[in-house]
């Protein structure tokens, strides 16, 4: 066995673990190249043989699973539980007051941060609101009555 053997092993297996460890596509274009030219190593192949096929089979490796990946992936927002308060009826716990910054909700069982709608309005603690939307970790309320007449 000369060098080069051990550098395609060393290739193919860096490639495969560094891929395994990283949760996108980045590396497994280079082990069937590294396979590849292993294999011309090892049959005694000449050096420029053993770079072409490694070039030529990972750029094959690329334009046949490249495409396919792309589709594969998820683009977009990502859909969290959540997601599931909007639009359910929550009770204030602590007076939603945006002046002061403050206030916290309870919906579904669960505490969260809150901000009233409107901004100048204060909401009192066993007030019924219904969540509008969320803004990062708080959610946006609007008292109950006003909220079933409004467009979201």
């Amino acid at each position: 066995m000369n060098y080069m053997e051990f550098i395609w092993l060393a290739v193919a297996v860096a490639a495969a673990v560094v891929e395994a460890a990283v949760p996108a596509l980045v590396s497994i274009w280079f082990v069937p190249g590294s396979i590849l030219a292993l294999a011309a190593s090892l049959l005694g192949g000449p050096l420029w043989l053993q770079m072409a096929l490694f070039v030529g089979a990972t750029v094959l490796a690329i334009l046949f699973t490249r495409p396919l990946a792309r589709r594969l992936q998820k683009n977009g927002p990502t859909s969290t539980n959540a997601d599931r308060v909007l639009g359910a009826t929550a009770v204030v716990t602590e007076e939603v007051n945006n002046l002061l910054g403050q206030g916290r909700v309870s919906v579904m069982g669960n505490s969260w941060a809150a901000r009233s709608l409107s901004p100048e309005e204060a909401l009192s603690p066993g007030e019924e609101v219904t969540v509008i939307r969320i803004e990062g970790v708080k959610l946006i309320v609007a008292p109950a009555a006003k909220a079933k007449g409004e467009n979201r």
